[in-house]
């Protein structure tokens, strides 16, 4: 046989085998990571060692046990793609003019990420509504928006609170991880009522694209292309979104609402330079803090007084405006 024709079909079923492993990996990280997911699936040492989180978690269970003894309201609503979404709210003891509405991370719900600073915000006066995203919780749905589909539900429940209560009350946009990217995109909308008055984005990423991409070099040493390429055609085509359709970058480029980025420098699953990234990219108002030590969506655990000071300071400066 030529010679040419032995080399072209050897390269021909290199091709082939790559191509088949290629769509393999695009096929495991879409069922992985896509599809609803009814239990954490992100590791707890991306927070911290288990020294650290038994630390954390006496701060989690504190806060929850006060949080479930308050008055709390069930509520719906339905998102613009007919999903029934749920999130509750609870008043503070006295008549409040602002509201913060809380977006969890991934795989987690409303009340596992949310439940420490909706304490805080309830202490200092605030009504706090706590959202369960789509696909997570008590909410409906198939598939994980990863902020692209979130951020339209983010402003339902932005209309919601502003029908509810005539548009009387300020809003306060907060959100960890999947949750921060979610009220980042949200905050890119032209629409934002002027009533919300601040987003606070703890550990966002820049992108879905960009966070899966850093997982896969990191955790299996592998480049983007092609895994990524087919994996975004799937979630095309059974999800409705790309990855790369909307990013935290473009939002805030575009937004007018002040904006404070926080974000752990020991982060190894977001990494920090996203948080920095965005924080640069933002043409409105704003402020970064950085809390040394601190991994994925631990910041407020690792120096609840730091954390809580820069949140104190960002928003007395933005409320009086």
């Amino acid at each position: 046989m030529n010679p040419l024709l032995i080399t072209a079909c050897a390269a021909a079923g290199v091709a082939a085998a790559g191509a088949a492993g290629a769509f393999g990996g695009a096929m495991t990280l879409f069922k992985r990571v896509i599809p609803r997911q009814d239990q954490v699936r992100v590791d707890i040492s991306e927070m911290a060692d288990m020294d650290k989180w038994e630390e954390y978690k006496k701060i989690i269970h504190q806060n929850k046990d006060w949080l479930l003894q308050r008055s709390m309201e069930h509520i719906t609503i339905k998102s613009r793609d007919g999903l029934t979404l749920h999130g509750d709210y609870i008043p503070a003891d006295d008549p409040a003019d602002t509201i913060v509405i809380c977006f969890h991370g991934y795989t987690s719900c409303g009340m596992s990420d949310c439940s420490s600073i909706s304490t805080y915000f309830l202490k200092k006066g605030y009504d706090s509504l706590i959202v369960d995203n789509r696909a997570h919780g008590k909410s409906e749905g198939d598939y994980v928006g990863f902020g692209i589909l979130d951020r339209f539900d983010c402003m339902s429940w932005i209309n919601y609170v502003n029908e509810r209560f005539d548009g009387r009350k300020n809003i306060i946009l907060f959100g960890v991880s999947m949750g921060a990217a979610t009220v980042l995109m949200a905050a890119g909308f032209a629409e934002l009522p002027q009533n919300v008055r601040a987003v606070i984005s703890d550990c966002a990423f820049t992108s879905p694209y960009d966070v899966f991409a850093h997982i896969l070099k990191r955790d299996y040493h592998l480049p983007p292309f092609p895994v990524m390429n087919i994996c975004v055609e799937m979630c095309s085509k059974k999800a409705g979104y790309t990855f790369k359709e909307y990013s935290t970058l473009t939002a805030v480029k575009e937004t007018k609402c002040p904006v404070l980025f926080i974000h752990g420098s020991e982060d190894k699953f977001v990494p920090t330079w996203m948080s920095e990234k965005n924080y640069e990219a933002c043409g409105s108002k704003k402020k970064l803090l950085i809390v040394e030590n601190a991994g994925h969506a631990a910041s407020y655990y690792e120096n609840p007084p730091l954390y809580e000071k820069a949140v104190d300071e960002f928003l007395s400066e933005v409320m009086a405006q």
